[in-house]
């Protein structure tokens, strides 16, 4: 009885602590060799746009119609779309920069309730990530990468594996979430993996009415394991080689309650290890009340008359 009672209880443990293997999210780089091959790759992404997207959330390109100095890609986060950075992608057009914002897998259909997002795996959101970085080296001489939260994740897996990347970006990054432990990161990834998905309220409050109107108001526990799963890859390689990207950013939020700050402590570590110089921080301070969601103006209470000058500051320094 005892016996049996400890093989169940190993068993478990294997399956709980079972690493995720980063040969499953490695790099498959395709770059364009022009602005018109890249042009080209734009087209296809919005000829492939359901037409059940929110016409809000379809793929946004500012260009000045040939290559630029300089290109900037943007990555939205998990159950909102690109026209997230619709305003902040404006700014950076004005300052002479090629813009794209794609949409993730998955995201912007017009039903917001669809569940279809429970579908996301950390394999698709690698392949967005070479595929955007691939277009970019069309768009632009030096190329930065942009995102937030999950789209931080996304930013970050690319930073580690693509040596195309001049600037990266990566604000308030999902690597890990406030709600769950730091140790007990990678059984929660393989337990949601394993059990039925389930959907859950951003605002139990305001349920579907929450704002803005073109995010979705659930979330997908199985999606919060993927993105996850991604996180711990790159945490994966960065212990066994440096990151690609030549510079990093890494910024986050005194007042973030949804991510952990631990682990995005963790990562930027791991990056240090290799060759300090190239990773730097910046900590939006407590006193500014900011939001998870520090970037779209549509969120409430936003200030992004503080947020976008500093992210300005450091995209375009």
């Amino acid at each position: 009885m005892w016996i049996a009672v400890i093989a169940l209880i190993l068993v478990v443990a294997i399956v709980l602590y079972w690493p995720v293997d980063p040969r499953l999210l490695t790099p498959h780089p395709n770059p364009v060799q022009n602005y018109d091959e890249a042009e080209q790759r734009i087209r296809a992404l919005q000829a492939q746009e359901a037409d059940q997207l929110n016409p809000l959330c379809r793929t946004q390109f500012l260009s000045y119609g040939k290559k630029v100095e300089r290109v900037i890609v943007f990555i939205h986060g998990y159950t909102t779309c690109p026209q997230q950075y619709a305003e902040l992608g404006k700014l950076c057009y004005q300052h002479g920069y090629n813009v794209l914002i794609a949409p993730l897998p998955k995201h912007g259909l017009a039903d917001r309730m669809t569940e279809v997002q429970a579908e996301l795996t950390a394999e698709q959101l690698a392949a967005y990530g070479d595929n955007v970085v691939d277009i970019a080296q069309g768009l632009g001489d030096h190329v930065t990468v942009t995102g937030l939260s999950a789209g931080g994740v996304v930013t970050g897996w690319a930073a580690q594996n693509r040596e195309d990347i001049d600037l990266a970006v990566i604000i308030s990054p999902g690597f890990g979430f406030a709600k769950v432990a730091p140790a007990l990161t990678l059984p929660a990834v393989n337990l949601y993996s394993l059990l039925p998905n389930s959907f859950e309220w951003w605002d139990p409050a305001l349920k579907e009415n929450i704002e803005p109107p073109y995010a979705y108001p659930r979330y997908s526990t199985r999606t919060l394991a993927q993105i996850l799963r991604l996180s711990l890859g790159v945490q994966a390689q960065a212990r066994q080689r440096g990151p690609g990207a030549q510079t990093i950013w890494v910024v986050t939020n005194a007042n973030d309650s949804v991510v952990s700050y631990p682990l995005i402590q963790r990562v930027v570590s791991l990056w240090e290890r290799w060759e300090a110089g190239r990773v730097r921080t910046y900590h939006f301070p407590p006193e500014l009340g900011l939001g998870h969601d520090l970037i779209d103006p549509n969120q409430p209470d936003q200030r992004t008359d503080v947020v976008y000058p500093k992210l300005l500051e450091i995209i375009t320094e």
